[in-house]
């Protein structure tokens, strides 16, 4: 069997085509509750990367057969001895070779770049619990990388959602919250905001527990912001936030983060969920969050489902999710790779 890797055309549609198929393929295997991937989210990296994001896409062929593709993600703005890496092997192509010449043309370019660590994540079994057999974490092992950080993704089913509990938390949050009020916004965040927007994304790797991952505080500005909507926006990507501005300075200070892809209704993702350390105490991260809930809801009728991933020892973003009624549907690994 002969094994090709070659660099993605951008231009090649049935290239393209056949990335987006293995992709497909490994996801309904990997993650059957997953919505289908959007295809819009799927190619965007080629033409409208993140701020600070350098893409390198290369697809790996069995005797001439698409089979596979590696996605390199390099960091120019903070983080350049690091990359982020998405490896994908068609199911029908698996243990014949070609996730391990996908890797080892992936490090090879990466020492070309002066990189000294690959960073990935696979499913893996939730934790304390054993699992079907998850292909992608064993082969993170066989290859070398350490496991990170353990996460866990969990769901809200909608159609369940206690609105009466709902509000109970709301009215308990708010009257906790004495000081502040809520603020909402679509797409992109308004002018007298965006700073603060900037800040708490910037302190979002300060305060989430990070294991043992090597990665350094991102160096957010408005700018960086700006470009990460023009990302999105791109990527057809529907947002809502949520957040507490702190009356007696007008700053936003709490700030709740929910995306849907371009390609479905019934699921969102929440992202992003924080609160300036000089404000907590006051309930704002189960404010807004519930507030965002509802603003995504009052616009997303057919929304029937919401994962969010936190990592495993974050207790109390775990804690404040579970009362919300999330619920855990899978285990993540954020594996590191010295090169």
């Amino acid at each position: 069997m002969a094994i090709s890797v070659t660099p993605l055309d951008p231009d090649d549609r049935a290239a393209l085509d056949e990335a987006y198929r293995a992709a497909v393929a490994a996801q309904a295997v990997d993650e059957p509750d997953l919505p289908p991937l959007c295809r819009r989210r799927f190619e965007a990296p080629l033409r409208h990367p993140m701020p600070g994001i350098d893409t390198r896409w290369s697809m790996a062929r069995l005797d001439g057969v698409p089979a596979g593709w590696i996605r390199l993600y390099l960091h120019t703005l903070d983080n350049t001895e690091s990359a982020s890496v998405e490896l994908v092997v068609d199911p029908a192509y698996r243990r014949r070779g070609v996730g391990r010449a996908l890797h080892e043309h992936g490090l090879r370019l990466l020492r070309e770049h002066g990189c000294k660590r690959m960073i990935g994540s696979t499913v893996t079994p939730l934790p304390g619990k054993q699992g079907r057999e998850l292909p992608g974490a064993a082969f993170a092992a066989a290859v070398g990388a350490q496991p990170a950080i353990e996460d866990v993704r969990r769901r809200l089913d909608v159609t369940a959602l206690d609105r009466r509990q709902l509000a109970t938390l709301r009215a308990e949050a708010g009257a906790a919250a004495a000081g502040y009020r809520a603020v909402r916004w679509g797409d992109h965040a308004p002018q007298e905001y965006v700073a603060d927007v900037a800040y708490l994304e910037g302190r979002l790797l300060v305060d989430a527990p990070l294991g043992d991952l090597q990665w350094e505080q991102e160096k957010v500005d408005a700018e960086r912001i700006r470009g990460r909507e023009r990302a999105l926006d791109a990527r057809g990507a529907r947002r809502y936030s949520a957040g507490a501005v702190h009356e007696a300075s007008g700053r936003l200070v709490a700030w709740s983060f929910l995306s849907l892809d371009a390609n479905t209704t019934w699921h969102a993702w929440q992202q992003i969920t924080i609160v300036d350390p000089d404000h907590r105490g006051h309930r704002l991260g189960l404010l807004v969050k519930i507030e965002n809930l509802e603003h995504a809801l009052a616009h997303e009728p057919e929304l029937r489902a919401v994962d969010t991933y936190n990592a495993a020892e974050n207790g109390h973003m775990i804690a404040i999710n579970e009362r919300l009624g999330f619920r855990p549907a899978a285990g993540s690994t954020d594996w590191q790779l010295t090169i």
